[in-house]
């Protein structure tokens, strides 16, 4: 079989309406699925990457036990199992109940499984951070929340910024996942028009160029934004050793 490249340029003119609708909730489920992902991992891997301290009363050790054991189910339920199958499940137990749509299931689905990824990635970033400056915290007086806040979150992000870009991109590619559930995003929609158009391998062409652009952009911007911290560090260091 042969690739009629004019018809496959042809149908993304044409159809761009289509194809621009489904761009725009690919990457509103990029963007939403990453940042609350995000918000999400912060919350779990401060959980996980709070250290055992001997002083901690026995309530304290066992909630910190406690916390450690239902987050690391949290990961290793939704790390393990397909987003497909998380979207579809979710989506059908809670429909009778809350009654929500498509859309908002997608952005809730995609952020619940990022925020397993995320966690993990925070979680490592959280035990990069020199133990030392932990305890110079505390010496100021600065409570265990003031110190994961102000000291401890601000490096590990900065130390893990390259994985949690990548993440975005993932979720670039990923969010086709969400057509299980009738989700008219990118692939969805991309679907639809070669159903209709019975040329499936032109149609995808097309899609598999979008995503790539995507994907492409996403990387270019993340990058851009990598130069600037580390240059802004360089600068810091400049200065300090001044």
């Amino acid at each position: 079989m042969t690739i009629d490249l004019g018809y496959a340029w042809d149908t993304l003119i044409n159809s761009w309406p289509m194809f621009w609708y489904g761009i725009k909730l690919t990457v509103a489920f990029a963007v939403v699925g990453t940042v609350f992902g995000f918000l999400i991992g912060l919350i779990i891997g401060a959980i996980r990457g709070m250290p055992a301290d001997p002083l901690d009363s026995p309530f304290t050790k066992f909630m910190k036990k406690f916390g450690k054991a239902l987050t690391g189910l949290y990961i290793w339920v939704f790390r393990g199992t397909p987003m497909m199958i998380q979207a579809c499940f979710i989506y059908y137990l809670l429909r009778p109940v809350i009654n929500w749509g498509p859309v908002t299931a997608g952005f809730v689905i995609i952020s619940i499984n990022t925020g397993a990824y995320m966690a993990e990635i925070l979680r490592s970033g959280i035990q990069s951070v020199d133990p030392g400056q932990t305890e110079a915290a505390k010496s100021l007086g600065m409570t265990n929340l003031q110190t994961m806040i102000f000291v401890i979150f601000p490096q590990a992000i900065k130390n893990t910024f390259p994985a949690i870009g990548n993440q975005l991109v993932v979720n670039l590619k990923d969010s086709c996942m969400m057509n299980a559930i009738s989700v008219t995003e990118l692939f969805f929609q991309s679907s639809s028009i070669a159903g209709s158009k019975m040329r499936f391998v032109e149609v995808y062409l097309d899609t598999a160029i979008i995503y790539l652009v995507l994907t492409t952009a996403a990387t270019w911007l993340l990058n851009v934004i990598e130069r600037k911290m580390t240059n802004k560090k360089t600068v810091a260091l400049k200065e300090m050793s001044c």
